[in-house]
């Protein structure tokens, strides 16, 4: 199975992430920014890459397309899920920005664990 490193700083929409993908039998870690899930990207062994991230898009201190952009940067063959609801002032459409920045699939929130473990499987096999 994989690993997947989530990164939503809301906090159930993270639980609920790492929950569903650790049932699935995929290794899950969260983080609740960019700058924390930069970290534990970062801090993986060596021989033990993330095989997938899945971020949202809107969060503090570092949010979602500067994060694809930096694991773009790092690391090109990684793959990538972006999620988003919109932003909390506005309805804002960015999944297409984050596909162009090099996010393989995109979700808009609300989403069901099934939703997102068909995209996950899809991802993860293509």
């Amino acid at each position: 199975m994989a690993s997947v490193l989530i990164i939503d700083d809301d906090d159930v929409a993270r639980a609920v992430l790492l929950r569903t993908l650790t049932m699935a039998g995929h290794e899950a870690v969260g983080a609740r920014d960019g700058v924390e899930g930069m970290l534990r990207f970062r801090d993986r062994p060596a021989g033990d890459p993330v095989d997938l991230v899945i971020t949202d898009i809107f969060m503090p201190n570092q949010e979602g397309l500067a994060t694809i952009m930096e694991l773009r940067r790092g690391a090109p063959s990684l793959k990538i899920i972006a999620i988003s609801g919109g932003g909390a002032r506005a309805s804002l459409d960015v999944l297409p920005v984050a596909e162009a920045l090099g996010a393989h699939r995109t979700l808009r929130k609300p989403f069901t664990p099934a939703e997102v473990m068909e995209v996950v499987r899809e991802v993860l096999e293509g």
